[in-house]
């Protein structure tokens, strides 16, 4: 969103991807913007940091801006970046996997950048405290996401509970994400298996893969569950389902400012989320969706009831959502905080 927007703003955008480029590299170079591939093979490939270095040297960029740590990290090594560009580097989560020494490589390489973006206060915040990047080198930029309530034509072909073999009056809770161990959802499978006890035709639905899903069909299975929670795995179409949701829950451990639960708001669709730092910046508790205290299955139980008990409520945490999305969160607002950050740097 980012690269496309700027180029139709006038200014020249080029992309270069360290070791593959996929689907976005397919999706750049139909809106206009060239994107080199490096083809990088190890963590630290010299083939790679003599490629990157001399088509930065060719381009002799005003502003080179990076993505992730491999990224982040190449563009600081000296000799990569024309003396005359700006570097600035961009972080997307709250990134506790992050081991000792590429802490330390964070800290170390803070000096050789102009500023970092994050996406959210609290990813300030903790490369501010645990990698010791000065607080006033962070520039906070969230997230942008279109609305997407009214977008697009109405879908063709089965609904979800048609494709699922639901009935059409079923009450689906939904997840859009990796199924990862940050997410915490083996306390959303306890909290969906409480709540089919009060609400008799509750289901919870799950897009997406990872590295825990078999782990939660087994503990689905020991809680006797099973047979309330479907898996749907990748799809293409995970806006489109998520439109269809009665209730999003993210109950995560961990955020940078999630996309999806971003999506569901702009979606039209009321939120139930743990309450940890990051998601406080979207979701104001009884306004714009509800908190549960993070690992309180009996706790995201009760909050995903109310939701789906109380109409009234509902539709006043989607009508909150969406407005949050347009006038706090668009994609325009996002790319003009980029162009004004570029032009401040260039004075």
């Amino acid at each position: 969103m980012l690269g496309s927007r700027l180029l139709q703003s006038g200014i020249e955008v080029n992309v270069i991807a360290l070791n593959r480029g996929g689907f976005y590299a397919q999706a750049l170079s139909r809106a206009g913007v060239h994107v080199d591939v490096l083809g990088k093979r190890f963590r630290f490939d010299p083939l790679t940091y003599f490629r990157l270095r001399q088509r930065l040297h060719q381009l002799q960029p005003d502003i080179i801006q990076s993505f992730l740590f491999s990224a982040n990290s190449y563009v600081r090594l000296p000799g990569i970046a024309p003396k005359s560009s700006r570097v600035i580097v961009s972080e997307r989560c709250v990134d506790t996997w992050k081991s000792g020494w590429q802490l330390k490589a964070d800290r170390w390489l803070s000096g050789r950048m102009s500023t970092m973006t994050a996406n959210s206060e609290s990813v300030a915040e903790f490369y501010a405290t645990s990698a010791g990047v000065p607080r006033d080198l962070i520039t906070v930029i969230p997230n942008g996401q279109p609305a997407l309530s009214d977008e697009g034509p109405a879908p063709t072909g089965p609904t979800l509970r048609e494709e699922i073999g639901l009935a059409a009056d079923a009450r689906v809770v939904g997840f859009v994400g990796r199924l990862a161990a940050q997410k915490c959802l083996a306390d959303l499978v306890w909290a969906i298996q409480l709540l089919y006890q009060v609400i008799d035709n509750a289901y919870l639905v799950l897009v997406g893969d990872g590295p825990v899903r078999d782990q939660l069909a087994e503990l689905a299975q020991s809680f006797d569950c099973r047979d309330r929670i479907i898996f749907l795995g990748h799809r293409a179409d995970a806006v489109t389902l998520t439109k269809q949701f009665d209730v999003f829950c993210l109950a995560s451990s961990f955020e940078g400012m999630s996309n999806s639960l971003m999506e569901a708001m702009a979606s039209n669709v009321p939120v139930v989320v743990s309450d940890i730092p990051s998601n406080r910046e979207l979701v104001q508790h009884e306004q714009t969706g509800l908190l549960f205290p993070h690992g309180d299955g009996a706790a995201m139980m009760k909050a995903l009831k109310r939701v789906l008990e109380d109409a009234e409520l509902a539709e006043r945490l989607r009508r909150a959502g969406v407005h949050l999305i347009k006038e706090r969160h668009s994609v325009e607002h996002m790319v003009q905080q980029h162009v004004d950050l570029y032009e401040k740097l260039c004075l």
